[in-house]
């Protein structure tokens, strides 16, 4: 059983939290105390973001935290070395990667395949990569025992909806609402209504992100769906406090945690 797999068995009936953080912002040594800050605070998945020039799926707060991992020359090499610091000391937290294909089809598929399965890393998820293209690097991820995580949009018909089903391994990423990550139109019946239809053909969790900016929408959330995904909150609060960042991320994931569980 898979790391991921494990910890939804695991948490079952509780909701998993996952938090969102670009990594190399505000640098590299930053970026692997938040993640051990956040675990020990009651995050149960972590999703990193590899910095890429054009991150067309975010908002504002992260192109911003983007950019400033830029700045520091931050690679996906760079992303893969923090995830094999992070594994010296927790070889039980689930890591998945989010990003887009440019800097994995620059590596070449096999290649990234492997150094992830190397680093710990347990799922990757690219923006754009559709069904329609994805074989080539989900049969490299399949090979190495890493899953690949599917997006599904409020427009995302039923009958794509069944052909991601067939695919999808880990969890599926459901984004709440049309936009960019940090919008705030979130529609808590509408997310409930969409994720009832997906459970007639997911049979495994389905994350819900995008537009959970407080604790009380994401304990809404966590009604509905199997696991909460924040990131421009948490993504905000490092811009704002830098590298003494660490302390207060903790606190937020821990209340984040906190009304989930509520």
């Amino acid at each position: 059983m898979s790391r991921i797999a494990q910890t939804f068995a695991q948490l079952h009936p509780q909701k998993a939290l996952i938090p969102y953080i670009t990594v190399g912002d505000p640098n590299l040594d930053t970026t692997l105390a938040l993640m051990h800050s956040m675990v020990a605070n009651g995050a149960d998945i972590l999703e990193l973001g590899i910095p890429f020039s054009d991150p067309m799926a975010d908002g504002e707060v992260i192109q911003r935290a983007v950019e400033r991992a830029l700045a520091n020359h931050v690679s996906l090499r760079d992303v893969l070395a923090v995830m094999q610091r992070f594994r010296q000391s927790n070889q039980h937290t689930p890591i998945v990667l989010m990003g887009y294909l440019n800097p994995i089809h620059k590596m070449g598929y096999a290649e990234f395949a492997q150094a992830a399965a190397n680093a710990g890393v347990d799922g990757v998820l690219t923006v754009d990569n559709p069904i329609e293209t994805i074989a080539p690097l989900q049969e490299a991820l399949k090979a190495r025992g890493v899953d690949c995580i599917f997006l599904i949009a409020p427009t995302t018909t039923e009958t794509r909806v069944q052909a991601i089903a067939e695919r999808a391994s880990g969890f599926v990423y459901y984004v709440s609402l049309k936009g960019v990550t940090g919008s705030a139109q979130l529609n808590v019946e509408t997310v409930a209504e969409k994720v009832a239809m997906l459970r007639r053909y997911i049979h495994i969790p389905i994350g819900v992100g995008f537009g959970i900016s407080d604790a009380a929408s994401a304990a809404k959330i966590g009604s509905v769906a199997d696991a909460v995904i924040v990131g421009s909150w948490i993504v905000r609060e490092i811009e704002e406090q830098g590298e003494h960042a660490v302390m207060k991320v903790g606190e937020l994931v821990g209340s984040l945690k906190a009304a989930i569980l509520s």
